[in-house]
This record gives C-alpha cells, structure tokens and sequence, in this order.
C-alpha cells in the first residue's frame, strides 16, 4: 500500500512508513491529547520535509488563534502561508444562523475545500474537527450522506486527508465517524494515574498493511509530538571491542585489567550509604581526564551539593563543569511524567554529545509509572544510547540485605555489567564490599573486595579470609597487623639464621685456610727432603766414579757386573 510518511518522530515507526495515502484517516480521542496538534505537524512536515503543500480547514479555530496556538511547537505557520505551501482556512457552523428548509447538501463546503487544494497544489489536509458540521447543521442524516460523498471526492482528489473526532460515550468518536473512515484509525488518549499523566497513542486499524497493536505513550513539547516505541531501535547495534578504564585501578583488575567496553550498560545497585554516587562520580571524572564528555543525569542532589559532597573523597568535578566536560542535570523524578523524562534525556543527549551518560539513581523513576512502563522507557533508552555508541552507568537503591533479591531484575537484565555494593557487618561494625555479579563479553573477578571512600578517593583492599570468612574493617586491620608482625618475627629469624651461617662459612672458611697453610709448610719440607736425597745420591755416584778411576780398577756397576777398562770382557 503506497504510504505518506507523516514525519512525525515514531509515529512512522508504528504505521509502517506513515499513513495510506490517498485516503482519509480519522484522529479521534478526547479534550486536550493532541489531535490539532498532530494534524498541523503532519502539514507542516509534509510542506517542510517533504515539499508537499496542505490545506487546514478549520470549524473550531480561527487561522489567528491556530497560528499563535502551534507557534509554542516553533511551527511558523505564517511563513508557510506566506510560500504558498500551507493554506488555512476557517468555516463558521452555528446551529443559531441556520434554519432547515427542504432538502439541502454540503456543495459549498465541496467547493471551497476544491479551491483551496487548487490553489496550492495540496497534497495534505486536514479537517479539524469534523463534528463541528454534525453540531452546526440541525439534519445529521444530511450530514452523514454528504461526508460519505466527501470522503469518495477526496480519494478521487487523491489527496491524503486527516480528520479529527471527538471521543464519544463507549465510541471512539461522538457521532460514529469510524464507519466511514475504514481505512485507518489512530485513537489518542489523555489519562492521569497516580497523579501523573500521559499522552498515549493507538492503531486501531489500519487496513492492507501490518502495524503497531500496542499503545504507545507520546510527547508533546517544543519540537512538536515525539514517541519512542520500543520497536524504534532495533538489536542492531554494532559492538565496541575498546575497553575504557573505570578510574579506580584495583576495579579494573577485576575486569581482567582493561575496565569495561565502550557502548556498554553499567549497572550500580546497593542499598543507602555504601557509595553508589561516589563510584558514579569516579566514572565520570575518570571520563573528563581522558578529555571525554559525560552527561550527569541526578534525582537527588542538586549540582553544588555533587560537587560539594565530591570533594571530599578528592574529585574536582567542579573543574570539569567549567571545562565544559561535565554536565550535571539535576530534576525531581514527580515533576514530569516517564515520557517527558525519556524525551528530555534524549534531547539533553542529543544537545550534548557526550560520550559517558549517568543516571543516579534510576529508583527514583518508581513515582513516575509502573514497573513495566520504567522497564519500556529504560529499553528504550538503553537502546537509543548503544545505538550512538554512548556508555550508560545506571544506580539503583536497593533495600533490605538481599541485594540479588530485592534488585529489579527485569532492569538488570537489561545491563552489560552488574556491579553490586554491599554491607558488611560484623565486629559491630558495618564496612562496604563490591563485587561483579556479570560482565557480558569478558573475564571477571568473583571475589568480594572490601570497597573503602577515604579522603584519596574510593578504593578496593586485598581480600582477607579468616576462620568466619571474609575479614573487613577492623577486623583486616588487626588480621594486617598480624601479618606484619609475623613478617618482623620472620625477617628476624631470617636474620638472625643467616648470621649464623656466616659465622659457620667464616669458620670454616678459618680451618680451610690452616689446613691450607700446615700443608703448604709440610709440601714445603718434603720437598727439601727429597731434593736432598737426591744431591746425596748424586754425591754418592759421583764418588764411586771417582775412586773407580783411583783404584784404575774395572767399573763397578750397580747390578754388580764389571767392566774392563779397555771396554772388552764380562762378568766376574
């Protein structure tokens, strides 16, 4: 079915690419939800988006009073006008100023709508709002027939028509103008529950194409009327493998020693007093160090008590707020409705461009609307933000001692990363723990650490285990100075061993050299002895020679054999 956008934020979404085109669709609901309002936007984004002129007629408001209505929307209506690409004009019905004689029809209205779309070659109109005939004109049978022979004129026109109705009693409109508009129905709707309200929008039918069943809450503010369905962002988003690091370093080593991803959803929740607001505050600063933008979105505390209160765990984020960094928007959860919060955070978001978003805490949305409707509004959010890539920190108050049980898990389902602060009592005293209940994609720690906010800023201790478990507060203390005095009583023992082993070596070492020395002495005289032995020897043969040659005798050898002198002869 050819389609005309309406180029009205998510209301394309939920149609299917807009309304039928070349056919009339009825607006219907009661006083005050934003029928007008929806008409002139889909006239003045045809005439500004998508160069097609429209025609307004009017049988309630004048063009003066609906020009200074919808200039709030910043709509100019004037200026269209003036370019020949919207024309509005209003037809006077009162009942006084008329007096039934015979038959009569509704040719007039038929020519001057005629001239009108003539006249600027319109391609959109509206008709605000049809029961002004019914309450004018005494016949509503005439009535009835005319406008099913202006519903065929305008198909044959070719022209996409919006008609507004009142809500009726039981009926969707007052004179049952749905059974003459088969095409498509769009029902609005203005309730207050809890003492807050909301506008909320509904396809009732839409013939030949799919469409959104559901009811979807709507806005209406400066820039005219917006709805996020949940069907807007689609799971399509890409994937960051960039880890950034959270600014307290011990917390990153529980993230494997790389912090948490880009594009991610964090989750803070723990009960009252264990430092959810300051560990929100830590990512922030964190993010403004690395030269980043972060958007600070708080229910509690106004920015210079933020400020204020951070400062005394050693975070400037005034310095931040100067530098344009940082951005603290602080507002009560009751002064608007769920709607207007998601479309202020997303306008905010979109004016800012940060790069780190925090909401602190999320608890304070339960006043705004049900489970289910924070559930939808925080979807869609988170959805929005990993879309354009933004990190999102979210804190959640949660009472009582069990923290799993008592977190709202259809929110923490939602989260990439759950980190959970607890209190710790024991000794008579409490102290605060953390730990990593998930983080999608990436390798944690699973042990608790004991979480201190001390004037140097938040920081994560070792994990102490005793008898009874985990040790915390004076309990470590007293388990550290243990530990210190076993080392002392360690280091002295080490000492005092090894002191003694140096007076063994140099004992020893003592001996060594003695014996060394007694030895060299005794080789000393061996060594004369033998050398001596050896001179006599030497001595002796020398004089055996001689008196050998005295005695002009044969030589005497040493086996006893003889030798004659002339060198002959044996043995004797």
């Amino acid at each position: 079915m050819p389609k005309t956008r309406t180029g009205i934020r998510g209301l394309d979404e939920i149609t299917g690419g807009g309304l039928p085109a070349g056919r009339p669709t009825l607006v219907c609901g009661g006083a005050g939800c934003g029928k007008t309002l929806l008409a002139i936007e889909f006239l003045v984004r045809g005439a500004t988006d998508y160069d097609e002129p429209g025609v307004f007629m009017a049988f309630e408001e004048t063009e003066e009073e609906l020009t200074e209505n919808v200039a709030s929307l910043g709509f100019n209506l004037k200026d269209l006008v003036a370019r020949k690409k919207l024309l509005l004009d209003y037809v006077y019905v009162d009942r006084s100023e008329f007096e039934e004689t015979g038959e009569y029809d509704l040719q007039g209205l038929f020519i001057r709508l005629e001239h009108a779309i003539d006249t600027i070659k319109a391609k959109r109109v509206v008709l605000d709002t049809i029961e002004g005939l019914f309450a004018g004109l005494p016949n509503q049978g005439v009535v009835r027939a005319e406008l099913r022979r202006l519903f065929r004129w305008l198909k044959e026109k070719g022209v996409t028509v919006i008609m507004t109705g009142e809500r009726g009693d039981g009926t969707l409109t007052r004179y049952g103008l749905e059974e003459y508009v088969s095409d498509c129905v769009i029902s609005l709707d203005h309730r207050v529950v809890d003492q807050v309200t909301t506008r909320r929008i509904r396809i009732v039918k839409y013939r030949g194409t799919t469409h959104g069943t559901n009811e979807y809450p709507f806005l209406i503010d400066k820039d005219g009327i917006s709805l996020w369905p949940i069907t807007t962002v689609q799971l399509e988003h890409a994937a960051s493998h960039e880890r950034i690091p959270t600014g307290i370093e011990r917390l990153d080593t529980m993230f494997g020693g790389k912090g948490y991803y880009r594009g991610s959803s964090i989750l803070l929740s723990g009960t009252a007093g264990t430092g959810k607001t300051g560990m929100a505050a830590t990512f922030a600063d964190a993010a403004c160090r690395r030269g980043e933008r972060c958007l600070y979105f708080s229910f509690e505390e106004s920015p210079s008590q933020i400020v204020r209160n951070m400062g005394t765990i050693g975070l400037d984020l005034q310095q931040w707020v100067k530098k344009g960094r940082l951005h603290l928007h602080n507002v009560r959860p009751f002064s608007h409705g769920l709607e207007t919060h998601l479309a202020r955070k997303i306008q905010a978001v979109t004016e800012f461009a940060p790069q780190l978003v925090i909401m602190d805490p999320i608890t304070g949305l339960d006043t705004t609307g049900t489970p289910l409707e924070i559930q939808s509004a925080l979807m869609r959010l988170l959805d929005w933000l990993r879309l354009k890539g933004i990190t999102v920190m979210l804190t959640n108050l949660t009472f009582g001692s069990g923290v799993l049980e008592s977190a709202d898990s259809a929110i923490s389902s939602l989260v990439d990363t759950w980190l959970v602060l607890r209190d710790l009592e024991s000794n008579g005293e409490r102290n605060r723990g953390l730990h990593v209940l998930k983080s999608r994609g990436m390798e944690h720690s699973n042990q608790v650490r004991e979480f201190l906010v001390t004037s140097a800023g938040i920081q994560l201790t070792d994990v102490y285990i005793g008898p009874s478990g985990m040790l915390t507060g004076s309990a470590r203390v007293s388990q550290e100075a243990r530990e210190r005095a076993e080392r002392v009583s360690l280091d002295e023992e080490a000492e005092r061993q090894q002191l003694a082993l140096e007076c063994k070596r140099a004992a020893l070492e003592g001996q060594i050299a003695t014996l060394r020395a007694e030895f060299s002495a005794e080789e000393t005289i061996i060594a004369r002895s033998v050398g001596q032995d050896k001179l006599r020897g030497a001595v002796f043969a020398s004089d055996k020679v001689e008196m050998g040659r005295s005695r002009q005798r044969d030589a005497v050898k040493s086996n006893g054999g003889r030798i004659l002198r002339n060198g002959t002869g044996g043995q004797l």
